[in-house]
């Protein structure tokens, strides 16, 4: 951690250092936010979750409770479990940066198991801890990134540091993404501490989860709606009830589903450019950008554009394949010695400001991850969205909506599935379609980039009532304790 960040990662840093792998470089640069905005979502003041009793117990009341939120700016805690991808990071980065932004001398920590959280920059007031990494294996089993320890163990470290940040820090909001329970119940001891203070907490999840028949039974395998329930105040939903409503199939309580607003997706702005960006000749003509994302699934899509600009070489626009940092060495080595034979493809391995290479494109091909929708969305590009089936639905689901209203278009997914004979002249001729494809903003949905202006409001209502709270109590004590 660094030294501008505070006394908080000092203080930490003797506790954490020998679990996480020595300190962490940060590069700080504040990002241009968009501007404020009407927000359709309602606010409402702090409804207390009622205190349960039983086998997910609450532990004792801390003498003191909670600082006031006047006092050493606001405190954020935002927990991502970070098993797979970018996805939760680059979701997790950009509502850290946002809330520095809206909340003058805010302090933002970010808990994340992903080895590569130090490659991207983050706003000033903004830094993290990193948990030990975890893995999913092709058989859908876990076992530890780097250490060579039992995942039980692993997860055992991870939730101590989790615990202890929670406690160290003493945040007055806590987000939750995506996993009410954390990885394997990781979070759980937190949430108990938490819940005995008068941090707000919030569960953030992204427009589609899974397919119900999947959803509902994992939700209960891990305990989720119950943890739900008992320990958080509010849920977020990151999209509009238009596209999708993730948390229907699942039997909520209705106190529960009165705390759930959709916010809207999550507009992005163009991060700073790099000094000297470098990028490929080809981009300085037009070209299409091919991106699978992280790239630990992605392999099968790269493959097929690819084979597309083999088959037929009158593709009017050229292709830039962003490999992204978990593809396979020996499949990227196959790719890139493919592509060398190709005038109009070139590839890069990754870009942490892949943002500068979508809006100088003429379109996007991707598989339609939560991020790079958002992405595609605030950029306004043409994109072709070929979606994973396996293992979730998630990107499918979400592929069909936004083709329904006609925000991008689509390829059936169906043909990533390894060892299936795909049509290289479909993709060819689907690349081809897409320079003439209607920008997004032509579909004119309403509230659709409104995410980062929800949240806004949400939070500068509660943290407003509260100093007011705070005030009064200075008026009456003379403290503000």
């Amino acid at each position: 951690m660094s030294q501008a960040n505070g006394s908080f990662g000092w203080r930490l840093r003797s506790k954490l250092l020998c679990r996480i792998g020595g300190p962490a470089t940060l590069h700080r640069t504040q990002l241009s936010l968009p501007e404020k905005t009407a927000s359709a979502a309602g606010v409402a003041r702090r409804q207390p979750v009622p205190r349960l009793k039983g086998e997910m117990g609450m532990l004792h009341q801390p003498s003191g409770g909670m600082t006031s939120v006047r006092s050493g700016g606001l405190r954020i805690l935002i927990y991502s479990h970070d098993t797979f991808g970018l996805g939760h990071l680059r979701r997790c980065r950009a509502i850290a940066n946002q809330l520095v932004s809206t909340h003058d001398g805010a302090s933002v920590v970010i808990i994340s198991g992903s080895p590569i959280i130090g490659s991207f920059e983050f706003g000033g007031g903004v830094d993290y801890v990193r948990v030990p990494g975890v893995v999913k294996l092709p058989n859908g089993e876990y076992t530890t990134q780097s250490l060579h320890l039992p995942l039980d163990a692993t997860v055992a470290m991870r939730e101590a540091i989790i615990l202890q940040t929670a406690l160290t820090l003493k945040p007055h909001l806590v987000i939750v993404d995506k996993e009410p329970t954390g990885f394997r119940g990781e979070f759980l001891p937190a949430l108990r501490a938490l819940r005995e203070t008068d941090a707000r907490i919030v569960l953030g999840v992204r427009d589609v989860l899974d397919e119900p028949s999947v959803l509902r039974p994992e939700w209960d395998r891990k305990g989720a709606v119950e943890a739900l329930t008992r320990y958080y105040d509010d849920i977020w939903i990151y999209g509009l009830r238009e596209i999708y409503e993730p948390l229907a199939a699942l039997d909520l309580p209705e106190q529960v589903c009165r705390r759930a607003v959709y916010t809207g997706y999550l507009r992005r702005e163009l991060p700073p450019k790099p000094q000297t960006p470098r990028y490929p000749k080809l981009t300085r003509e037009p070209f299409v950008l091919v991106t699978p994302g992280g790239g630990g699934d992605g392999e099968e899509m790269i493959d097929w554009v690819i084979s597309a600009y083999e088959a037929d070489c009158t593709i009017p626009v050229g292709a830039l394949v962003v490999f992204g940092p978990f593809v396979d060495r020996d499949r990227r080595a196959a790719f890139v010695e493919r592509i060398q034979r190709l005038p109009k493809v070139d590839a890069i391995t990754f870009d942490a400001k892949i943002e500068h290479l979508m809006s100088r494109s003429v379109g996007i091909v991707a598989m339609g991850g939560y991020n790079t929708f958002c992405e595609i969305l605030s950029l306004d590009r043409p994109a072709l969205i070929v979606p994973r089936r396996t293992p979730r639905l998630e990107q499918t689901i979400r592929a069909e909506a936004a083709t329904r209203l006609k925000l991008v278009s689509m390829l059936d997914g169906a043909e990533l599935a390894a060892g299936r004979k795909r049509d290289p002249l479909e993709m060819a001729q689907a690349i081809t379609r897409l320079a003439e494809q209607p920008v997004p903003s032509k579909a004119f949905l309403p509230g659709l980039l409104d995410g980062f202006n929800t949240i806004e409001r949400l939070t500068q209502s509660w943290f407003s009532a509260e100093a007011e709270l705070d005030e009064g109590r200075i008026r009456r004590t003379g403290t503000g304790a």
